[in-house]
C-alpha cells in the first residue's frame, strides 16, 4: 500500500510537469515530493500519538525542502506541490486528491493571537476537495471549502467559500464564472485559465460605464433646449421719432 501510493505520488508530478522526464528524476531532484515523502512517515506518527516525534520529522522537512507540512494535516492522492518554497500547511488542513499548490501558497488559520489555547482541536485551517489548484503566492485562510475543481489564481486572498469548478482571483478574491464549462476538470498551471474568463465584477462596471455615456448623451441632447428656454427677449428702445409721432396723437 505504502509504495503503491509512492508511485502514485511520483507519477502526478510527471503528469502535471512537463520538466520531469523520469521517476528517478522525481524521486531525488524534487522538494515537492520530499516534503510529501516526510510528510507520509510524521502523519503516521502522528496518528499514533508519537506527536513530537511526528513534529520533528516535520520540521526536518521543513529545514530540507522550504516546505512546511504539520503531521497532523489530512492530505489524499497525488498532491502535487510544484517548485514549493514557502508553502504552509497548517495542522487541520484537509487536502483531497489531485490537488496542485504552486510554490509560497499558505493554507492557514484565521484564529486570535490571544487565547489560543480555545483553538486546540478546533478547525481552523481549509478544506480543500478533489482536484483544486492553488496557483503561486495565494493565501487560503480559515476553516473554508474549495470545491471540487475551482481554482484560485496567483496571490488570491480567500477567506469564503468557493463553490465547486468556479475560479477565485484577487484580493479579496472574488469568484468569476468559468468560460468553458466543459472542461472544468483540466489540469491549468497556475490556477489561471491563459485565455482568461468572464469576471461579474468587470461585467457590472463596463454595464455601468455605458449607462453613464448614455446618460451624458442626454443631457447633451438637453443643453441647446435648456438655453433656449433661458434666454430673456430683448424688445429694442423706440427711436425719436417713433416717440415724436406718438406725442403727436
Amino acid at each position: 500500500m505504502f509504495f503503491k501510493r509512492l508511485k502514485e505520488d511520483i507519477d502526478s508530478f510527471i503528469k502535471r510537469d512537463p520538466a520531469a522526464r523520469s521517476r528517478l528524476e522525481v524521486a531525488f531532484l524534487y522538494p515537492g515530493f520530499h516534503a510529501l515523502l516526510f510528510y507520509r512517515f510524521s502523519h503516521a506518527l502522528w496518528k499514533r500519538d508519537f506527536r513530537f516525534l511526528g513534529r520533528m520529522i516535520s520540521q526536518t522537512a521543513r529545514f530540507l525542502t522550504g516546505i512546511e507540512i504539520h503531521p497532523g494535516a489530512t492530505i489524499g492522492a497525488r498532491l502535487f506541490v510544484d517548485h514549493g518554497d514557502g508553502v504552509v500547511i497548517g495542522e487541520t488542513a484537509n487536502i483531497g486528491d489531485d490537488v496542485t499548490l504552486y510554490q509560497a501558497v499558505t493554507l492557514g488559520g484565521t484564529s486570535p493571537s490571544v487565547d489560543s489555547h480555545t483553538q486546540v482541536n478546533v478547525k481552523r485551517h481549509p478544506t480543500l476537495e478533489d482536484g483544486v489548484i492553488v496557483g503561486s503566492g495565494a493565501q487560503v485562510l480559515g476553516p473554508i471549502v474549495v470545491g471540487k475543481n475551482a481554482r484560485i489564481g496567483a496571490n488570491a486572498v480567500v477567506t469564503a467559500d468557493i463553490p465547486e469548478g468556479m475560479t477565485a482571483v484577487g484580493i479579496p478574491a472574488r469568484v468569476v464564472m468559468p468560460k468553458d464549462k466543459e472542461h472544468i476538470g483540466d489540469f491549468v498551471a497556475y490556477g489561471t485559465p491563459a485565455d482568461g474568463c468572464p469576471d461579474p465584477m468587470l461585467r457590472t462596471i463596463e454595464s455601468l460605464r455605458f449607462q453613464v455615456m448614455a446618460l451624458k448623451d442626454q443631457l447633451d441632447e438637453l443643453e441647446p433646449a435648456k438655453k433656449t428656454q433661458g434666454r430673456t427677449i430683448k424688445v429694442p428702445p423706440k427711436t425719436k421719432k417713433a416717440a415724436n409721432s406718438d406725442g403727436s396723437k
